[in-house]
């Protein structure tokens, strides 16, 4: 028999990678962990001329809502699950030695708890070689390091760190160090601490290098694998119950009927949410007032999961197809599924209409050198992460991470002028527009952000 033929599927956004695998010859595939738009899987098994026969998810996971539910009602694949997730639809419950088999093909589930309580990893053979060929390790095990244990609260963050130490070094790495590992969670994932930007390794690689794979004690283990962690968005915690119970299944994308520009507005005088998904110098240049700026700068599924309350029903602004499609596939994947509308016509419309416009004026480095020298200088606000601003910031700056601005308490005054950056100007206009939401009014995008002033040569301070 041939290799399997392997195909990864891999989401920036997220940082995460699904897979479909088929054997060299036969008309059955499977897919792992799949998103929720479901049909690069659909069409990619029409390519290879397979048809999905089986559809895994490794664990419940917390950061995006699992296709797994829509492939199957579109191929009629079977949902197979770890039987410790207790998932409330129908599927094969998998439990330890558990084999699935995909034509010529056989997975094997491995109990691999850590990262979730119910996690499993699996095992890629053939009926006619027994040695193991491919890990699909979820976050049991990532390029680097492995997914974080701290995203079902606090109290559980150190006993759950404690089984990953066990199935990592009790289970994953006694196996062959020619096994392929192809995670789920990998660099850009907020699952996870800072890891390679590899997608992909062996056994043999990740024991030489993974800090996680070196001999420690479990106590130095459970302290390496729970520092460092990043902030991760506040839709994570409604992510777990939605995989648990099932998503609700659309066979496809939501429809997202076309608006006149009287219905957006009644809308947003309504208090109705409404994304603009341009990029961030078209948003400045003019927006509706009180729209979220989430734009071809930023992914979407980040910051709408971390700034929209979940479940907001939502508008789109967007200027071409391109753009509302891929703005669409972003929200729904992470399970936000009441998509009211989009502007027909785009900005265009909006102003054709001879309706109110915002705009945000911006300000160069120099610029915001000298008006910080002056009697009303303004309040610089650092919206990056955590590890960035301690590499290095503008002095005086106050920081607080993008994805607080929706939700905690601002230590500064609302009729106080506010200069935001992040690096480069992305993420600092979406901040900008949550401001706006919350009734400040005079703000100030800092242009290309944090590096455009260190590359201006002006001063720097680290903390």
């Amino acid at each position: 028999m041939g290799s399997p033929r392997i195909l990864s599927f891999f989401d920036p956004g997220l940082g995460n990678s699904s897979y479909l695998i088929a054997p060299a010859v036969g008309s059955e595939a499977a897919v792992i962990d799949p998103q929720r738009d479901v049909d690069q899987y659909l069409n990619a098994a029409k390519g290879l001329g397979v048809e999905v026969t089986h559809v895994f998810d490794t664990h419940l996971h917390a950061d995006f809502v699992s296709g797994a539910r829509e492939l199957a009602e579109l191929s009629g694949a079977e949902i197979a699950a770890s039987a410790g997730a207790r998932a409330e639809f129908a599927h094969r419950p998998l439990r330890e030695g558990d084999r699935v088999d995909v034509g010529d093909l056989v997975l094997t589930a491995l109990e691999t708890p850590g990262h979730s309580p119910e996690h499993l990893a699996l095992l890629l053979s053939s009926r006619d070689r027994v040695e193991p060929q491919v890990l699909f390790s979820g976050g049991a095990l990532m390029v680097g390091g492995a997914a974080r244990t701290d995203l079902l609260g606090e109290a559980l963050s150190v006993p759950l760190a404690r089984q990953l130490y066990h199935t990592l070094h009790e289970k994953l790495l006694k196996l062959p160090d020619s096994v392929q590992v192809l995670p789920t969670h990998g660099a850009g994932s907020f699952c996870a601490a800072p890891v390679s930007k590899e997608r992909a390794s062996t056994i043999g690689k990740e024991r030489a290098s993974n800090p996680l794979a070196q001999p420690q004690t479990e106590e130095e283990f459970v302290r390496r694998a729970l520092s460092g962690l990043p902030s991760y968005p506040v839709y994570f915690r409604e992510m777990r119950v939605v995989n648990q119970r099932g998503p609700r299944v659309f066979r496809g994308l939501p429809p997202v009927p076309a608006w006149t520009a009287g219905q957006v507005r009644e809308w947003v005088q309504g208090g109705g949410a409404v994304v603009d998904v341009r990029s961030a110098a078209a948003f400045a240049a003019g927006h509706i007032p009180q729209s979220y700026s989430m734009g071809t700068d930023v992914w979407i599924e980040t910051w709408a999961g971390w700034m929209i309350p979940f479940g907001t029903p939502l508008v789109f602004l967007a200027d071409t197809a391109e753009e509302l499609d891929d703005a669409v596939r972003q929200v729904f994947r992470i399970g936000y599924d009441d998509l009211r509308g989009h502007l027909r016509g785009g900005m265009a419309a909006w102003r054709a209409a001879g309706l109110p416009m915002g705009t945000i004026p911006s300000l160069n480095a120099r610029e915001l050198r000298e008006r910080l020298a002056s009697r009303d200088a303004p309040i610089v606000l650092d919206v990056r992460f955590d590890k960035e601003w301690k590499r290095g910031h503008i002095p005086g700056a106050t920081h607080m991470e993008n994805g607080r601005l929706a939700w905690e308490d601002l230590p500064f005054p609302p009729e106080g002028a506010i200069a935001v950056t992040c690096a480069t100007g992305g993420r600092s206009m979406t901040g900008i527009s949550v401001l706006a939401r919350r009734g400040y009014r005079h703000l100030y995008q800092v242009q290309g952000g944090f590096t455009a002033w260190a590359e201006s040569g002006l001063p720097v301070e680290r903390s």
